[in-house]
């Protein structure tokens, strides 16, 4: 049995498409060891059917957590036994690369994103030339990867002439169970799911419920805009009608997204990493069966237009944006959610995954 040691910079628990991998080779014959790091004192309970380890670090963001991290990670892979090694996302790449040519192991490459055009890195040119530097150096020597979207591959195909498979984010197929809320109201719900970052459209969605008045805009999810974005909305008198849920886990947010009667992915174009986005978020509000009203950008337009799931945002104004709100009411897209939430699962998606595996160069 080959032994993959997965590794991603996060604390494993809400990381579902590394789940689902380590899941889907799991229960095709592989031996999984899921690697990953602690930034809190709170150690959360991990229940999976492969193996996970997650090591403590003394700083939990910026330059010295990625640096901690990857010296650390190095010297686990360095001595750890391994058939595979797969990295998820550039700052995880380093380590297993090294590794990777020193003891002759199969590399495997994940791109969730395209790490070095995050939102966060626009105005550090000085940390952002290290990510890019880093991509420059090894993605040209990859010879198994793949990413979440058409965009993303073609953005490496053609800065680095390297091919990458496509594995969409997609979820697990699943029925719609919901969860009763912690409040109650007989207003219809908005709600964004995810981290509540830089560039996700939600000043301008919050802004928006000015204009809507049987709604209400619910917030799932932590984030580094979090503090501001509940200071906006107390200085604009919107508390009872934008709430701020908390992160939660992925069981609870299933239950509690069938609750609205619209899902939103707002997301600004921020660079190429949101220009190129396609959220998975997008793809729990088909299972949860509740339409999508989401940015013209192009792979999330795609999903939305080709499968009838909801709208494209025609013009980013909060009066605009409230009055397409309304136009989606007088519409049905059940039957296209129905179809969409058969089509668009893990387990037709899983097949890329098994057949690169099975095949490694």
């Amino acid at each position: 049995m080959k032994k993959i040691i997965v590794s991603v910079s996060n604390d494993l628990i809400t990381d579902q498409r590394v789940h689902k991998v380590c899941s889907s080779l799991h229960n095709n014959g592989y031996s999984v060891l899921l690697m990953g790091c602690l930034k809190s004192k709170r150690k959360e309970l991990l229940t999976r059917t492969y193996q996970t380890k997650r090591f403590k670090v003394f700083f939990t963001n910026g330059f010295l957590f990625y640096a901690e991290f990857n010296v650390r990670l190095f010297f686990l892979l360095l001595f750890s036994k391994k058939d595979i090694l797969l990295s998820n996302d550039v700052d995880s790449l380093l380590p297993n690369y090294l590794i990777s040519r020193f003891q002759s192991k199969k590399l495997v490459f994940d791109s969730h994103e395209l790490f070095s055009e995050i939102p966060e890195l626009v105005d550090r040119k000085l940390v952002k030339n290290i990510w890019l530097f880093l991509e420059k150096k090894i993605i040209p020597n990859l010879k198994n990867a793949y990413t979440v979207c058409e965009s993303i591959a073609n953005h490496y195909r053609e800065n680095y002439n390297t091919h990458f498979k496509i594995l969409r984010n997609v979820p697990f197929t699943r029925s719609v169970e919901k969860k009763e809320l912690q409040f109650s109201t007989d207003k219809k719900i908005i709600i964004y799911q995810g981290a509540v970052n830089l560039g996700r459209g939600l000043e301008l969605m919050i802004d928006t419920m000015k204009y809507l008045e049987d709604y209400i805009f619910l917030i799932v999810g932590k984030g580094d805009i979090l503090q501001s974005l509940q200071d906006k909305v107390k200085k604009e008198n919107l508390v009872d009608k934008v709430l701020f849920y908390g992160k939660v886990t992925p069981s609870e947010l299933k239950q509690i997204t069938p609750n609205a009667v619209l899902g939103i992915s707002m997301e600004e174009d921020l660079g190429l990493n949101y220009r190129y986005a396609l959220p998975n978020k997008i793809f729990d509000y088909i299972q949860a069966e509740i339409p999508v009203l989401c940015s013209d950008l192009p792979e999330m337009k795609r999903i939305v237009k080709d499968y009838g799931v909801g709208e494209v945002i025609i013009d980013r104004t909060p009066k605009m944006i409230a009055k397409q709100i309304q136009q989606m009411e007088e519409k049905d897209y059940h039957e296209q959610l129905l179809k969409a939430k058969q089509e668009l699962i893990w387990e037709n998606e899983e097949s890329v995954l098994l057949e690169l595996f099975d095949n490694l160069k």
